[in-house]
């Protein structure tokens, strides 16, 4: 398994985009025409809106969805006119992007690709990267910033939503801590035997030292920052920050 878990994990997610998964629930035509008209927001994190000020000039702009199928986010940049590829191991929310694009009427460039190996693409391309919360389904986060940092053009901006790691203390609940950090399933017998038989797929805590401080270790420049929650549950209605948002650019 070792190997092949992001396969694994791609499955899972297809199969909780089969079942209705928040994150696999693709927008309506009405948010797109609305979107077009300049009203829109986006989220890289369950609750908070992405500041509009953390986007480039979208007209015009090539915009990398990192890890982002679904429907969700590249709709509404391709409504703000920007010229739209979306990367994503999970063949659901790969199908949801071009069902969007086909009902709406754009072009997407819609790849299938593991985000743990090297990026198809050529260095300096895209303006902009959005990475909602998703480098918690590989082990390793650092290749991912140096591909980023690749592939942008001077100047050009990475926006990723992140997981700080608080939720793989917890019971299902929220109410009792019973694991430790890291979260590791891959070298924990006990939590890789629980993410098989509960269908969590194979996720992993990143510490801030890999999340942020390997932004800044490819060459990134961090310029803002935000915390957020789960959006539900009891961590959620005590406000423990269990997300962050970072806006970088190169």
């Amino acid at each position: 398994m070792n190997g092949k878990y992001t396969e694994f994990n791609a499955k899972v997610i297809d199969k909780w985009v089969e079942e209705g998964w928040e994150w696999g629930k693709p927008i309506s035509h009405e948010e797109f025409i609305r979107a077009t008209k300049n009203d829109w927001q986006v989220l890289l994190t369950p609750t908070k809106p992405v500041p509009k000020n953390w986007f480039c000039e979208l007209r015009g702009a090539k915009v990398l969805g990192l890890a982002s199928g679904g429907g969700q986010q590249m709709p509404i940049f391709a409504a703000l006119g920007a010229n739209c590829t979306v990367i994503d191991i999970s063949e659901k929310q790969l199908l949801s992007e071009r069902e969007v694009a086909l009902r709406e009427n754009y072009e997407i460039e819609i790849i299938k690709a593991d985000i743990t190996k090297p990026l198809p693409f050529e260095d300096n391309v895209f303006d902009l990267i959005f990475h909602p919360v998703s480098n918690c389904y590989i082990e390793d986060v650092y290749p991912v910033w140096k591909e980023c940092y690749r592939i942008l053009k001077k100047g050009g901006i990475l926006l990723a939503g992140l997981d700080n790691g608080i939720n793989y203390l917890f019971n299902d609940e929220e109410t009792e801590i019973i694991r430790k950090l890291p979260f590791n399933p891959l070298k924990d017998k006990s939590a890789y035997e629980n993410s098989i038989k509960y269908d969590w797929g194979i996720q992993f805590s990143h510490p801030i030292e890999e999340q942020i401080g390997g932004q800044l270790q490819v060459g990134f420049t961090l310029t803002d920052i935000f915390h957020d929650t789960n959006g539900n549950g009891r961590l959620h209605k005590f406000n423990v920050p269990t997300f962050y948002a970072t806006r970088a650019i190169k």
